[in-house]
């Protein structure tokens, strides 16, 4: 395993958050807590919540707030999952309803304590969302279900709009950074999707000991899938029982990989600083669509 340092560095100026605090958001976050819903905004402590909730954009987080995997880049709280709720496929379609979103980002926790990884309420959200939402585009970012085919098949079925799968970091980081996932299968993931006939997005994080050289033969391992979007954003620490940050990314090292994506065939990519995997999301399905 890796050496990581304890320490992270400062962090520099183009890292600052600007904080937007006015109807947008609070009507969002309204919305949020009288639906008893999840967000990834709130529980990933996403640096872009003001922003985007201004915009009235909001990536909501189905089967709970209790993952069952360890990550250690990742917020969200680990343990054993109590969460079940049949209603919330439904509730989660109203809740798009009142925020009157056009285009809706979905993910969830790690269930790997269900036969199906929870992939029958992902199907059913998303035709829920659908039904409901007639205007709406949906994207949903899914766990890797532990590479089961008929799980998988279960999601694609319900044919969300985009389907995203974040590879979240190199290869040589996965025992580090994300123990029980595996770089190969995510990839396949992303295979499957495309094979599926749906448009297809992944994320990977940098600044966690990744080299330069790693980052560039993901980017040309991700368009051989044939995915259609790449976001790439620098890894913030959490809390310091996390993995630490070893470098902060300059801004025009993000403009290289936007660079070279497209230049590997990627329709688009989503490259700085402060972007996470939703980040734009809505810009990028208008994009794609037209």
């Amino acid at each position: 395993m890796q050496t990581i340092s304890q320490n992270s560095p400062r962090k520099p100026d183009w890292l600052k958050i600007q904080l937007r605090l006015g109807k947008n958001y609070s009507d969002l976050k309204k919305i949020v807590r009288k639906g008893n819903l999840n967000t990834v905004c709130q529980e990933a402590l996403c640096p872009n919540i003001y922003e985007c909730w201004d915009r009235r954009a909001a990536t909501l987080m189905i089967l709970g707030d209790v993952c069952t995997r360890s990550c250690r880049f990742c917020n969200v709280k680990t343990g054993r999952p109590i969460w079940y709720d049949t209603n919330e496929p439904q509730r989660t379609a109203e809740a798009v309803r009142r925020m009157g979103l056009k285009h809706c980002v979905i993910t969830s926790v790690n269930r790997d304590e269900l036969p199906d990884g929870g992939a029958a309420t992902w199907a059913e959200t998303i035709r829920a969302v659908h039904e409901l939402n007639p205007d709406c585009s949906l994207e949903v970012l899914i766990p890797d279900f532990k590479g089961d085919e008929r799980s998988l098949e279960t999601v694609f079925e319900a044919r969300p709009e985009i389907l995203g799968h974040n590879l979240e970091t190199v290869p040589r980081l996965y025992s580090s950074v994300r123990p029980q996932a595996d770089f190969q299968q995510s990839l396949n993931i992303l295979r499957q999707s495309k094979k599926f006939g749906l448009r297809t997005k992944t994320a990977v994080m940098v600044g966690l000991g990744e080299r330069k050289s790693e980052v560039l033969e993901t980017i040309q391992r991700v368009a051989e899938t044939r995915c259609d979007i790449l976001a790439v954003g620098q890894y913030l620490q959490p809390t310091k029982k996390h993995h630490p940050v070893e470098r902060h990314v300059h801004p025009s090292e993000f403009d290289f990989y936007r660079e070279e994506g497209l230049k590997c065939g990627l329709k688009w990519v989503e490259s700085g600083p402060l972007v996470r995997s939703s980040y734009h999301a809505d810009e990028q399905a208008k994009e794609l669509k037209e």
